[in-house]
């Protein structure tokens, strides 16, 4: 599943937040939040219910480190309007896929609105991925994102016990 997007309104939203020239910081926060609850409500918590894994390109940790560090609207405050949302369903791991922020912005095809950031500001959003890993190391772990994708696979299999 992919975020945002994943149900009608995460696409609609997806357009919006990626491809608009300019979106406030504050109302990017509320956009995410918005289609992560729906996607919650009418994804994820029915296949939790179901008993299946739920794999997701991003959750609200991004949110954290992307508006709340980079954009510098407080991690608290980030982190709270999307816990209010996903009513206690939350990532029961991370795995964040580390790579230089350079490399990183030029592996992109077509960078998006956020993508365009520039170099300073995805560093930013690399501290605040190391300091989430930091501050609970049980959820989120940091893997080399140069390795290749067999080790990555293994890695994150053996995180969690498979």
């Amino acid at each position: 599943m992919r975020e945002p997007g994943g149900t009608p309104l995460g696409e609609a939203v997806r357009e919006l937040l990626l491809d608009s020239d300019h979106v406030d910081p504050w109302a990017e926060v509320f956009l995410f939040a918005a289609q992560r609850a729906q996607l919650v409500r009418e994804v994820v918590a029915p296949a939790l219910t179901r008993g299946a894994w739920v794999i997701s390109d991003r959750t609200y940790f991004s949110s954290i480190a992307y508006q709340g560090r980079a954009r510098g609207l407080g991690e608290h405050q980030v982190r709270e309007i999307n816990e209010v949302g996903l009513e206690g369903v939350v990532p029961g791991r991370v795995f964040v896929l580390e790579v230089d922020p350079g490399t990183g912005l030029g592996r992109q095809h077509r960078p998006d609105r956020i993508g365009s950031e520039s170099v300073g500001f995805q560093e930013a959003v690399s501290d605040a991925y190391r300091d989430l890993a930091g501050a609970d190391p049980d959820r989120v772990r940091l893997l080399d994102g140069r390795a290749p994708v067999e080790t990555l696979v293994d890695q994150v299999m053996g995180a969690l016990g498979r």
